[in-house]
């Protein structure tokens, strides 16, 4: 039984190389989208997209709604659902454009893969993040085995993580040339031609102030690639494993090889084998950049030290670092409320003005 349609799969490579030759999507962008058009196609037992209207469009939606998610088996959260939509509404406005279809879809009839105003609300909600304390992370670091080159190399990217407040694919595309040992405090240059790093953007990163035996274990790393492996400045600070045959003709992992991750999945595994030994729930890589902010919400003072802070996080504008990352955890906030309530909290008149004038400051 035939599994694609010839026509629909044509349409969609002249969609995909569009989108990645004339709007510049990242591949990872663009391999939603194929997952959002796939959906729509399958449930519509691949009929041609030209037979698109309204009808299908309704039904979809009601589709979707009752779907439920893989990983939990709760209903699919409304974020996705508006995710795949939206994909969905962009390929058929821009198939409305092409020959061929042109005559043959209604505009209109895309404005029915629209949500309600409550679920597009529900789906953009800010949703509320566990993520874990220093201490947490510091547990889970001295926990992890260092007897092997790869456990070694899996505590060193936690405590990059932390160190840096990295994103997980730069991490995986990180190499020595990138890390200045001899700065004071340490320097990691993301360069975009090599680091995978969110937009391409080049960002100068600090080692953050989160404890010096973390610090050691990320400084010992580097020093056994260079000084114990001879590793060069092109060769990357977390190589993959390598996997071959044991005696037994058995596939399992040999050690390391020279090589950097393709994709940041192995990170992902390595945090979650490290907390669950550490009887902890699963923090993803990226949620150790909320601790940052938090952290940095303690320690930062004046105006120059929040701009620092924000910058060394990737951020052009400080506000971005303690908006998205720097928003109060529940317990914080329950306990300020009830402070205020006893007059424990009160600032005086010229402390709100001078936080006021801060915020200004940091705006332009």
């Amino acid at each position: 039984m035939t599994r694609y349609n010839t026509k629909n799969e044509r349409i969609k490579r002249e969609y995909f190389r569009y989108l990645k030759d004339a709007t510049g999507r990242a591949t990872a962008t663009i391999d939603g989208i194929r997952k959002a058009i796939s959906r729509f196609e399958e449930y519509n037992r691949l009929k041609d997209f030209g037979t698109f209207n309204r009808e299908q469009a309704i039904a979809f939606k009601d589709h979707l709604a009752l779907q439920k998610a893989q990983r939990t088996g709760e209903p699919m959260a409304k974020a996705t659902m508006l995710g795949t939509l939206n994909a969905l509404k962009e390929f058929f406005r821009w198939l409305s454009c092409q020959p061929g279809y042109k005559s043959r879809l209604h505009r209109p009839d895309i404005e029915y893969l629209n949500m309600t105003d409550k679920d597009v609300a529900i789906a953009k909600a800010e949703k509320h993040k566990n993520f874990p304390t220093l201490q947490q992370i510091h547990k889970t670091l001295f926990l992890m085995p260092v007897e092997t080159d790869i456990q070694r190399r899996d505590r060193a990217v936690m405590a990059f993580a932390i160190l840096t407040g990295m994103r997980d694919n730069a991490l995986a595309s990180l190499r020595l040339r990138h890390v200045d040992t001899n700065s004071d405090p340490v320097l990691v240059r993301q360069e975009p031609d090599l680091v995978r790093t969110k937009f391409s953007k080049s960002i100068l990163t600090h080692f953050f102030p989160v404890g010096d035996d973390i610090k050691a274990i990320a400084l010992d790393w580097v020093r056994e690639l260079r000084e114990q492996m001879l590793y060069g400045p092109s060769d990357p600070v977390f190589p993959r494993t390598r996997m071959g045959h044991d005696e037994n003709q058995s596939f399992t992992a040999l050690g390391l090889e020279a090589v950097c991750w393709d994709t940041a999945t192995a990170i992902r595994r390595i945090f979650k084998t490290a907390f669950e030994a550490a009887g902890l729930p699963y923090f993803h890589p990226h949620l150790f950049r909320h601790t940052l902010g938090h952290l940095g919400q303690k320690l930062c003072k004046t105006p120059e030290e929040f701009k620092a802070w924000s910058q060394n996080l990737g951020h052009e504008n400080p506000l971005t670092t303690f908006t998205s990352y720097g928003k109060l955890d529940t317990y914080r906030q329950g306990t300020l409320i009830n402070g205020l309530g006893r007059g424990e909290y009160v600032n005086p008149k010229n402390d709100i003005e001078d936080v006021i004038n801060i915020l200004r400051k940091l705006q332009k």
